[in-house]
Order: C-alpha cells, then structure tokens, then sequence
C-alpha cells in the first residue's frame, strides 16, 4: 500500500480550493469536484443499502459496485484518466438482464419506497440520477470519458430494478403512481 492518511487535515482546503489528482487545484465547488463528489455520495448511500437485511448476492454485487464507483471518483479527480471502459458498461447491463428477467413488467410509474432496503436503494438511485447531471455538466465544460456517463446511468437504472427486486422479494406490493387523482 502506498502512502497511508495519517493526518487527516491539510488546511490546504482552507482557501476554498481542493487537491486534484494530477497535483493542481481546484475550487471546491467546480463542476470536476461536485461531480466526483456526487459519486462519493452515492458510494455512500449504497453502504447504507448494504448496511440493509438485503440478500447476500446483491451485497457482493453492491460492494462490486462501490469499487467501480471508487475507481470512477479517482478517474475524475485526475483529468484525462480513464478507469471506466464499455465492458464495466456491458457488466452492469447484463446484470440489469439478469435481476429485471423475473420481474413483473412495469405499466405505471412506482413510487419510492417499500421496505427500509427498497426505499435505501431508490434513495441511492435518485442520488446516482444527479451523479449523471452532475458528469453532464462535466462533459459539456471539459473533455471527460463518455463511457463514465453511460456507465453511471446504467448504475441508476440497475439500482432501480434492485429496488423492485428487494420489495418484491420481501412481499412488498409496489405503490403505483395514481394519475387519476389528479382529476379529482
């Protein structure tokens, strides 16, 4: 292992700026930094859907996935890397397949919710939506790996079939959106 944090403050961020990979700096609130600093947050937020009583299959998938976010932080914090390809992209569709194969199809919008892991993981998914505006906003101020957009919102639609999954598994009936009510 290399370096160990040993101190955990600089007070090189005092200034309002942060260290990016590559040794230069950046404004706290830059578009590089909020977007990996969005993927930080949904890293988190999917250690607290594993944190969950959820099956130990799609833990290990989860904490895969949390190294792949971890790896996706690091891309961006160091301009010009790359750590995401397609294949990390095709992974995640063909676990999409797999996990959405046995569910009931879909004729409405569902609300989020459920059990405690359902709700955790469309948390997870909403915060994983604004990750992707987030590398969006990214993309259009400065060149970045376009296989880190795709790979995210992949992510997002992955953790929305793992939501119906963990609901339906524990017998939670999904609460579809009622369109009707608006014309009460």
């Amino acid at each position: 292992m290399g370096n160990r944090l040993s101190k955990i403050y600089t007070r090189t961020g005092d200034d309002g700026t942060t260290g990016l990979g590559d040794g230069s700096r950046a404004p706290k609130d830059h578009v590089r930094v909020e977007a990996y600093g969005t993927i930080d947050e949904l890293n988190s937020a999917i250690g607290v859907l594993i944190a969950c009583d959820i099956e130990e299959a799609i833990a290990e998938l989860l904490t895969d996935l949390q190294h792949r976010l971890f790896d996706l932080g690091g891309e961006l914090c160091i301009p010009g890397s790359v750590a995401i390809t397609a294949e990390h992209v095709a992974e995640v569709e063909a676990q999409l397949d797999d996990y959405n194969a046995d569910l009931p199809p879909l004729k409405d919008f569902i609300l989020p919710g459920g059990t405690p892991a359902g709700a955790a993981c469309h948390m997870a998914r909403a915060i994983c939506r604004r990750a992707e505006r987030r590398l969006c906003t990214l993309a259009d101020a400065e060149d970045i790996n376009p296989q880190a957009v795709h790979f995210v919102n992949r992510v997002s639609d992955l953790l929305f079939v793992l939501a119906r999954v963990i609901n339906n598994s524990a017998g939670d009936n999904e609460i579809l959106w009622n369109s009707d009510r608006l014309n009460r």
